[in-house]
């Protein structure tokens, strides 16, 4: 299984779910939008919400399915949305990422933001080998997510998803670990941890 994880980024907290994010949960996955693409229960209920927040998510983790983070607003804590990994093949070394956001935090590039932050720690710290994204052929938000963050579009999966409207082709898109949006964040990241630490090195005690 994945280690239970905490990830930051410029403006958002990626942690596991937790009891707190119960009301924000039942609102999004109500919305009309998510209700779309995701074959979410229908109505959306509390008790739904909880189990997802309490149970299902960290047992996925539990199982070696993957692992699912709440995207969380770094200053007030709010719940932005939630990107997780699916299907993890281990021996492979291969997983699916999917994401959704909540309505109140949406056109403000939050979905690439914890995207490229999980497909970053799979493909580097993890070590994993491919990373892909599958998203409705009519879904073309997501899609523009896909690519913003780096994937590279593969091709049409025909027949391959369900929503509640029935079946839809998928577009499949795809991460490598020498892909350019890899390599680039990882320099990022290994220059703001360096800057970091030597900022700390450099202060008195």
């Amino acid at each position: 299984m994945f280690p239970e994880t905490v990830l930051q980024t410029e403006r958002l907290l990626l942690r596991p779910f937790g009891s707190s994010d119960i009301p924000d949960t039942q609102a999004s996955c109500s919305d009309s939008l998510i209700q779309q693409w995701l074959p979410l229960p229908q109505p959306y209920t509390l008790d739904d919400a909880t189990s997802w927040c309490t149970t299902v998510a960290p047992a996925l983790r539990e199982s070696g399915d993957g692992i699912h983070f709440a995207v969380t607003d770094s200053p007030t804590g709010r719940l932005m949305g939630t990107v997780g990994l699916k299907k993890t093949d281990w021996r492979a070394r291969t997983s699916e990422v999917g994401y959704w956001i909540s309505p109140w935090a949406r056109g403000k590039g939050f979905a690439t933001e914890a995207t490229r932050a999980v497909a970053r720690w799979l493909l580097t710290e993890q070590q994993f080998q491919r990373l892909e994204l599958r998203a409705a052929t009519g879904n073309t938000p997501s899609q523009k997510v896909a690519i913003s963050a780096g994937f590279r579009r593969e091709g049409i999966l025909r027949n391959a998803g369900f929503v509640h409207n029935g079946r839809v082709d998928l577009v499949l898109f795809s991460l490598l670990p020498g892909d350019s949006a890899v390599r680039a964040d990882a320099l990022r990241s290994h220059a703001s941890g360096a800057a970091t630490r030597g900022k700390r090195g450099s202060s008195p005690e």
